[in-house]
């Protein structure tokens, strides 16, 4: 597959390492000599020095021949444009990363009208994301399938845990939840586990079920906690607006401290059920007299990584129940990860996500298509939910019969309303949605097969 990447920003620049490790031939345009340098050096790609919104380099980036085209610079006008002319001049599919609140609303309308096939709101994105982990404050991280009836959560075990030193087929006869341990992080490795695999303090669990089974399990091991009903969150940039409409929807209070006046009066007009400070959300003062002792979650959203860790960290201190950290850079995620205190989420792998996913989809067999590419365990996992279309070779075969590859886990399948936990008698058909977890790179169901 040819692809064009416009912007080589933190986005394009995680873009170019994910198709560039998977083999793609990808090309890079920038305007900026030096960042073009630096990104061929670091991945060996094709770097070319221009606007994406020139004929000329477009065609030095043979956009006749590109299979996807996608524009994130910092503009989104700019990305609009560009993902027009490359359709123009032959693109077979454009994307382009549009983040102003004023079109949240008529994306729809504006994919349709200037031809562009997807069109990406990384902030919008990293609000749901956040949303879903405080609806599960328990849970590390929170991701969602067919439709939010199937749920994968993270969890960590310590030595004091129900689970701690159990094999897998110990726990499933113990508690008799229809719940699948289907991935298991233990320092730097990564196992799909089988039932024997036991499971030491300090592991952390990736769990399959729906959400009351979930919801059950936790009670039953003791690691429940209490619904979130009011949240503070730290900054007042796009992802805090888009965060707190989705939070105000759903019944919980909302406190935004940001320091800008101006824009807490913009956040004051559009949200005016939300409770809006101005004021330095990394001064404990201010923390402390705006409910940090009393609060159930904050959200720290600033665009200042170290700033965003340290708030966190002091939230720690002052045992709010569920923490929630912005942070860029890779090397912080993973040192604030390692605690297994806070829930991480990272703008740009949330975007290069979806792209991945709209690029994988493109690549699916006609029997299957994929429609949810989630990356756990420090990337080195992916969960995947794929929508049986139609009869093949490998539908209504139990599953004890069919030759999977190694590390390949069928984690559920939907069907008609209900989840299943499958078993070797389970059975692939006709209109259900698959979750498979695994270390390879998979583009349709058919690559489960060895």
């Amino acid at each position: 597959m040819n692809i064009v990447v416009v912007g080589g920003g933190k986005v394009g620049a995680k873009l170019v390492e994910d198709f560039n490790n998977e083999g793609y031939d990808v090309v890079l345009i920038d305007i900026k000599s030096a960042v073009c340098e630096k990104i061929q050096d670091e991945f060996d790609v094709m770097c070319i020095c221009g606007s994406g919104t020139d004929v000329e380099t477009l065609e030095a980036a043979r956009i006749q021949k590109t299979d996807l085209f996608i524009s994130v610079t910092d503009n989104d006008e700019f990305n609009a444009l560009c993902a027009v002319m490359a359709k123009k001049l032959g693109a077979e599919r454009c994307v382009a990363r549009v983040r102003n609140r004023e079109y949240s609303r008529q994306l729809d309308f504006m994919r349709v009208a200037l031809g562009i096939d997807l069109i990406v709101n990384p902030e919008y994105g990293t609000a749901g994301e956040i949303s879903r982990i405080l609806r599960f404050p328990e849970a590390i991280k929170t991701e969602t399938f067919a439709k939010g009836r199937i749920e994968l959560i993270e969890i960590s075990v310590d030595a004091e845990n129900a689970l701690c030193d159990k094999a897998i087929y110990e726990i499933y006869k113990r508690f008799k939840i229809k719940i699948l341990i289907c991935a298991v992080q233990r320092g730097g490795e990564v196992y799909i586990p089988n039932g024997d695999f036991i499971i030491r303090g300090g592991d952390k669990l990736h769990i399959t079920a729906s959400h009351h089974d979930i919801a059950l399990f936790m009670r039953e091991i003791g690691i429940i906690k209490k619904k979130v009903r009011t949240s503070i969150l730290i900054g007042g940039g796009r992802i805090s607006f888009y965060l707190a409409e989705l939070l105000l929807e759903s019944g919980i209070k909302v406190k935004i401290i940001e320091q800008n006046i101006d824009r807490c009066q913009e956040l004051a007009e559009y949200l005016p059920k939300a409770d809006i400070v101005c004021g330095d959300g990394s001064d404990r003062n201010v923390l402390e007299e705006e409910g940090i002792d009393s609060v159930d979650s904050i959200v720290t959203l600033t665009g200042i990584d170290e700033e965003n860790m340290i708030i966190s960290m002091y939230a720690g201190t002052r045992n709010v129940d569920k923490i929630v950290t912005k942070v860029n850079r890779v090397s912080f995620a993973g040192l604030m990860e390692s605690t297994g205190e806070y829930s991480i989420v990272t703008p740009k792998n949330i975007t290069a996500n979806i792209i991945m996913r709209y690029a994988r989809a493109m690549k699916s067999a006609a029997d299957t298509e994929m429609i949810t590419l989630y990356r756990i365990v420090n990337d080195k996992v992916e969960a995947m939910e794929f929508v049986v279309n139609k009869q093949s070779d490998f539908t209504s075969v139990p599953l004890s019969e069919m030759k999977i590859k190694k590390n390949v886990l069928i984690a559920a399948i939907a069907r008609r309303g209900k989840t299943i936990l499958p078993d070797g008698a389970s059975t692939l058909e006709v209109g259900d949605t698959v979750v498979v977890v695994t270390t390879h790179h998979l583009t349709s169901l058919r690559d489960i097969l060895a």
